[in-house]
């Protein structure tokens, strides 16, 4: 067969397309490694812009990175003293990526509640909207967002020698397959587990029995608090956390119905 006339081979799954946009007059440069493996679990970057006035000696930090991570500068002077006019062209930016129909999703990160609106206009066009910023970003723009990712817990952590014990076991039946992060490995000071919020979402996702899907589970988790996170918890992975809560949770590996492998079912204790 002629090459020439051969069908492209198309990739059997298909990534979501994200734009990602980066306002760095509220972003640090120092997250953006583990900000971009983020966004990389996600779907595909295609397009990737950051906003400021890199004249500017604060935007000193983010002139390292940019090339590196190629991730295309657009530059914005101030107007006038006290207005924040990189806010506006990046929405502008936004409506223009939005209205070209190539996208699956976008990533403002951000820690500034300006973008609030802006994030649901994405939404009602029925795109995903993924936010990243501090944890000190308002309540308004975490809320307006599907999925919100503290920047916190994206930054690098150094390297720590091997110290050739292994981690200890999790209290608990079934204790060999718990594969739970040490709190250690993860930034920050665990918070406190906000048991009432998890349990309203697992009632929610549960079946008669109530048992719920780990997946359905922390799906419901991130409708509730779109800032979800189980390394805010001092956890990897849901999976990780529950586990190592045997004192709330039950867990149960099961072959669901119709489908290959098995998954991971949990219900209160």
């Amino acid at each position: 067969m002629n090459s020439r006339t051969s069908p492209r081979q198309e990739p059997e799954d298909h990534a979501q397309r994200l734009a990602v946009l980066i306002d760095a007059d509220n972003a640090q440069a120092a997250v953006i490694e583990g900000l971009l493996a983020e966004i990389a679990t996600f779907g595909e970057a295609t397009v990737k812009r950051i906003y400021g006035d890199f004249t500017s000696p604060a935007s000193g930090q983010w002139k390292k990175v940019l090339n590196r991570y190629a991730i295309k500068p657009v530059q914005q002077f101030a107007y006038t003293t006290g207005k924040n006019a990189t806010d506006s062209t990046m929405i502008i930016d936004a409506m223009d990526l939005l209205y070209t129909r190539r996208f699956d999703g976008f990533c403002l990160v951000s820690s500034d509640s300006d973008f609030t609106g802006l994030a649901l206009r994405i939404r009602e066009e029925g795109l995903m909207v993924l936010g990243f910023g501090e944890k000190k970003t308002p309540d308004a723009f975490r809320n307006a967002c599907h999925k919100f990712v503290f920047t916190e817990l994206l930054r690098s952590l150094p390297e720590k020698p091997a110290s050739g014990k292994a981690a200890a076991p999790a209290r608990g039946a079934g204790a060999e397959r718990v594969e739970a992060a040490p709190v250690e490995d993860v930034p920050g000071e665990p918070e406190e587990l906000p048991l009432a919020h998890f349990l309203r979402a697992l009632d929610q996702a549960s079946d008669d029995e109530g048992w719920a899907q780990l997946s359905s589970f922390g799906n419901y988790l991130t409708k509730l608090q779109p800032e979800f996170d189980p390394r805010l918890y001092g956890f990897k992975k849901l999976s990780d956390l529950v586990h190592a809560r045997r004192d709330i949770f039950e867990v149960e590996d099961r072959a669901p119905a119709g489908a290959r492998g098995k998954a991971l079912y949990v219900r209160r204790k």
